[in-house]
């Protein structure tokens, strides 16, 4: 009986085991409503024993890919009711992924099931901070990472200094300095880490800190993979070494997409366009597709170097020969280097054309290159897009009013001038885009550019003081 007993019971779990790996191929494949049903089915089976640990990871994994957060709450009762919420950091971070991931108010369903864990070890901790770091909220994560009661691990860092890369010259700096104090507690960064590192290198073009994140993988033997190779010739190649750059590359045995785009980038910023085209060439020969970033590398190249036949050729050659539908990125390169040309109808007549949403980098391009020209019809429309799309961005206004100034359309300026005030729109809102103003326009900015924390009045004064300086400049 005994016997008979332990080899049903043997059986049963060969059955959940299959089972369980059946429901792994469907997570794994996308394939999650059919994940879903299998665990479902695989619950209420009678020939099944209870469900282990490794089951309900997966399933949460399928709930969280589709959004589902009542069912993410069902999966969290049931684990509560049999015990795995406690036993399992697995279950436990898990449902701290998937509340997170389903709606954005979950992140505080999240929070709520942390703090009710009587155990958290360094995998839970992980993914409430890697949670915080996602949403964006950065100072969540610090404190989070602050209060840790465990050690750290390589990856209770990562998604931290991968958030604060992205917030800009600020952000980081702080991500390089989170990087120093992680080695400080004597957490060895990993791959994830360093490649995490580079836009933060780039942010703040710290080249000292590119070529001290290279000696640290070539020390701890991970300099061979192919994504840190491509990430340090990004980084060396936008930090001002195309020197560098370009031996990392050489150094690359075998050459992907990403490696050859890296390259090509680098020598469209320091706008070496016939080297980047010979590139694009030699990767053909080598046999190596090019993608979308390639194509943009290209296009950037040519646009740096005024060569707006070239970049037509190639824009061509990306629909025709590859069968790539261009993005938003590759249609404001196009539009940037028909601009420059002094093509401005061409370029509007792009924009007029293009199947996929008009982003502001576009319409700036030709608002830029309409000032350079003195076409004023072109302006008005530029402007006015981009008053729609930034409506909060003084340069705009500011480029606008100087076509206007120029023209010796002094009533029109005076216009756009009420109406950035009446917006109360005041000239320290400078997107990338007003970067194309001119230097004797943006001397007046710095002149003017009001305290951060002024209040409306005090905009409104500083926006006036401006509008009574621009029609000086350009007559």
């Amino acid at each position: 009986m005994r016997s008979t007993a332990a080899s049903c019971g043997n059986q049963r779990r060969r059955l959940l085991l299959s089972y369980t790996k059946l429901l792994a191929a469907h997570v794994n494949g996308g394939r999650h409503k059919k994940a879903l049903s299998l665990f479902s089915e695989m619950r209420s089976s009678p020939n099944l024993p209870a469900l282990d640990p490794f089951a309900f990871p997966l399933a949460l994994k399928s709930c969280a890919a589709l959004r589902l957060p009542r069912a993410t709450a069902a999966l969290h009762a049931h684990t509560v009711k049999v015990g795995l919420l406690s036993s399992s950091p697995f279950v436990s971070s898990a449902l701290i992924d998937a509340y997170g991931k389903c709606l954005a108010p979950s992140v505080v369903n999240a929070r709520h099931l942390f703090d009710e864990l009587s155990q958290r070890n360094a995998v839970v901790w992980n993914a409430m901070i890697a949670l915080y770091s996602r949403v964006g909220d950065v100072g969540g994560a610090l404190r989070l990472l602050d209060i840790m009661d465990v050690p750290p691990i390589p990856s209770t860092y990562n998604p931290v200094i991968a958030a604060l890369a992205e917030l800009g010259d600020n952000g980081a700096s702080r991500a390089l300095q989170l990087h120093r104090q992680m080695q400080a507690k004597g957490v060895k960064p990993n791959l994830i880490t360093v490649l995490a590192l580079f836009p933060a290198c780039v942010g703040v073009a710290a080249l000292n800190s590119v070529k001290e994140i290279h000696g640290f993988a070539a020390r701890n033997s991970i300099l061979p993979e192919i994504r840190l190779s491509s990430g340090l010739v990004e980084a060396y190649g936008r930090c001002g070494s195309l020197i560098y750059a370009r031996r990392i590359f050489d150094e690359i045995d075998e050459r992907d997409v990403v490696a050859w785009s890296s390259m090509v980038s680098a020598y469209a910023f320091h706008g070496e366009a016939e080297t980047a085209m010979s590139l694009f060439r030699q990767m053909e020969t080598a046999g190596v597709s090019p993608d979308g970033i390639m194509f943009l590398g290209v296009l950037k190249a040519c646009s740096h170097a005024g060569m707006a036949d070239e970049a037509q050729k190639y824009f061509e050659l990306m629909q025709k020969d590859y069968g790539m539908e261009p993005g938003s990125d590759h249609y404001a390169c196009l539009v940037d280097v028909l601009s420059r040309a002094g093509r401005l109808h061409e370029a509007y007549n792009i924009i007029e054309g293009m199947p996929v949403r008009v982003t502001a980098k576009a319409w700036g391009a030709l608002l830029g290159a309409c000032r350079n020209y003195g076409e004023v019809g072109l302006a008005e429309i530029a402007g006015r897009a981009l008053f729609e799309i930034e409506p909060d961005n003084a340069g705009n206004f500011v480029l606008l009013a100087s076509i206007y100034t120029n023209a010796g359309m002094f009533e029109e300026a005076d216009r756009v001038r009420r109406e950035m005030e009446e917006r109360c729109v005041y000239v320290g809102q400078m997107s990338t885009v007003g970067s194309q103003v001119s230097d004797a326009h943006a001397s007046v900015i710095g002149q003017w550019t009001p305290d951060v924390g002024c209040r409306p009045p005090d905009v409104v004064r500083c926006v006036s003081a401006v509008r009574h300086r621009l029609p000086v400049v350009g007559r």
